[in-house]
């Protein structure tokens, strides 16, 4: 490999007392290697003071960015076995796809002579006509003009139906008023000129629901002529679109250890969402190895970090150490990586495998269990040992489902456990009525303004990236958690929670998010720094007895 690579970089620091990683990261859950924390370190020195970056990343200059950005390196070594690293970043960098010292995109669809750019001015001409044609004045006003027939028809037809229903019933009043006065002779010749009346109405109806039929179907077809084009226009965009996609995800293709190579649309058909989501093959991971396979270096370890503002409903925080992305980049990595010896996915370990479950209270009808930290409430797709399986050997007996409700794995405390069926739904029916109250006490890694308050903040799953959650107004369920300051010491606030609803990660975000506390728990490894726990435990819980109905507290104290 030749040492004019500008995207090779040497170490600048002392490495010599570092050893070399003896597997490849396992990108989505990580310790970054010593010498990938050097590199990155060396790349943030370089974000702090390069005149290219600094109005990047200041909010108040006009070309800041709304958000920050995640930032990757990738230790290699050259074919002359000589060690150092590659930088990369995901997506663009504010106008910039390519910068000096850095990978490039696996595609640059941003390139102004390249087919995508063609292909999507075709496709904008297509909206401009759209917008055109939806806008027109003449569809505006015969929509308008519809509406206004419809309404008008709909008001002289209930007349109109009010006055016949009004001259039916003086027929029906003069026919009974002159049946017993009239000879039958002159009856026959009354009754002959009432049907001729009540023909005649109903011939005026028909009449005005015609003339109104007419009036309205002539809009109409002067609408649908519109309404065709206009469906015509979407239809040649939708086609033209999908065909775009399509080509463009097979121009993103990528390479493995074993010089493999697939595009976007072989790595994502065996997948479940069989086809690749937006944006798919931009990010920082995927750009830094296909760069190394290309190149002739040999990947070690990999990290990406985030610099910069949080987004507003991601939590990122600067300067920290995250996996790859789930939804775009572990179906791409899982191809890229074969062929590398990698770290085992430690998310496989059970690191309590023997650990016993402590039982605070029992009775005929219900126990209360402590569960430990990184421990599952019911089996994994992986792992099966759980509060459940050790509490289906414990009771052989149990009817019902047992497990009344859960907590997350990092999370340590009181569970309730159903030992038959009436209790799981007596208990099970406080907690959907929301009946049962719960406290938590949390290590938040800083110090915190205030002494209680409500965090407000809905919640959903981040689809690209699970099980991580995001706040979203739009399609976010309702997530409340109320807080209490216990104390502030050494740097820390230990706090207590008390979850008004019950969202995933609902404690952990409210924490974590710049709008709830800003200050994630301690030990947090989705939304914080991973430390050796996650400090949030579940302390206390109030409820009513299954059977009996009286009032029940029971209290576990945290041990940190």
């Amino acid at each position: 490999m030749s040492n004019t690579d500008a995207a090779f970089r040497r170490f600048q620091s002392d490495i010599s007392l570092i050893n070399k990683p003896q597997k490849f990261t396992f990108p989505f859950y990580y310790e970054p290697h010593p010498l990938s924390i050097v590199a990155c370190e060396e790349l943030q020195r370089e974000l702090e003071s390069n005149a290219i970056f600094l109005p990047l990343f200041d909010a108040s200059h006009p070309l800041g960015l709304p958000s920050g950005k995640m930032f990757g390196v990738l230790l290699v070594e050259n074919r002359s076995g000589e060690l150092g690293y590659l930088r990369g970043f995901s997506g663009k960098l504010g106008s910039y796809t390519h910068l000096e010292g850095f990978v490039p995109p696996v595609f640059d669809l941003w390139n102004k002579d390249s087919f995508f750019a063609k292909e999507e001015a075709v496709l904008n001409a297509i909206n401009a006509q759209l917008e055109q044609v939806q806008q027109d004045q003449t569809y505006k006003e015969a929509t308008d003009l519809l509406q206004r027939q419809l309404a008008e028809e709909k008001e002289a037809l209930t007349q109109k139906k009010a006055a016949l229903k009004q001259l039916k019933q003086e027929r029906k009043t003069e026919r009974d008023a002159k049946i017993a006065i009239l000879s039958s002779a002159e009856f026959e010749l009354l009754h002959d000129d009432l049907i001729k009346q009540s023909l005649r109405d109903k011939h005026e109806l028909r009449m005005l629901t015609a003339y109104w039929q007419e009036q309205v179907q002539a809009t109409q077809q002067r609408i649908a002529d519109f309404e065709l084009h206009i469906a015509t226009l979407k239809e040649e965009r939708k086609q033209k679109s999908n065909a775009l996609q399509r080509k463009l995800f097979q121009q993103y293709r990528f390479l493995n250890y074993n010089k493999e190579e697939q595009d976007l649309l072989d790595i994502f058909e065996q997948t479940a969402l069989q086809q690749p989501p937006a944006a798919t093959g931009d990010c920082a991971a995927p750009k830094l190895l296909q760069y190394a396979y290309l190149n002739g270096y040999k990947p070690l370890a990999m990290a990406e970090f985030w610099w910069g503002e949080s987004p507003k409903s991601e939590i990122r925080k600067h300067q920290h150490y995250y996996p790859a992305c789930r939804g775009k980049c572990e179906p791409i990595l899982g191809h890229m990586l074969q062929g590398l010896d990698v770290d085992e996915n430690p998310l496989l370990i059970n690191p309590e495998l023997q650990r016993p479950i402590e039982i605070v209270y029992e009775d005929e009808d219900f126990a209360i269990v402590n569960k430990p930290e990184e421990f599952l409430s019911v089996p994994g797709i992986y792992i099966q040992d759980s509060i459940y399986e050790r509490m289906k050997i414990r009771y052989p007996k149990a009817t019902g489902p047992l497990i009344v409700h859960r907590l997350d794995m990092a999370t340590s405390g009181i569970l309730i456990i159903a030992k038959n069926k009436e209790a799981h739904k007596a208990l099970q029916s406080q907690f959907i009525k929301k009946t049962v109250t719960k406290r938590y006490v949390a290590l938040l890694d800083g110090i915190i303004q205030g002494e209680e308050g409500v965090i407000d903040l809905p919640l959903r799953v981040d689809l690209e990236d699970r099980p991580r959650q995001m706040v979203c107004y739009e399609h976010g369920k309702p997530a409340k958690t109320k807080w209490e300051v216990i104390e502030r010491k050494e740097g820390k606030t230990k706090v207590y929670f008390y979850p008004i609803t019950g969202r995933t990660h609902q404690l952990r975000m409210h924490a974590s998010h710049p709008l709830g506390l800003n200050t994630p728990i301690v030990g947090d490894d989705l939304y914080g720094t991973k430390s050796s726990r996650l400090f949030l435990h579940a302390e206390s819980i109030t409820f009513k007895h299954p059977k009996t109905y009286e009032t029940v507290s029971f209290q576990v104290k945290e041990q940190f």
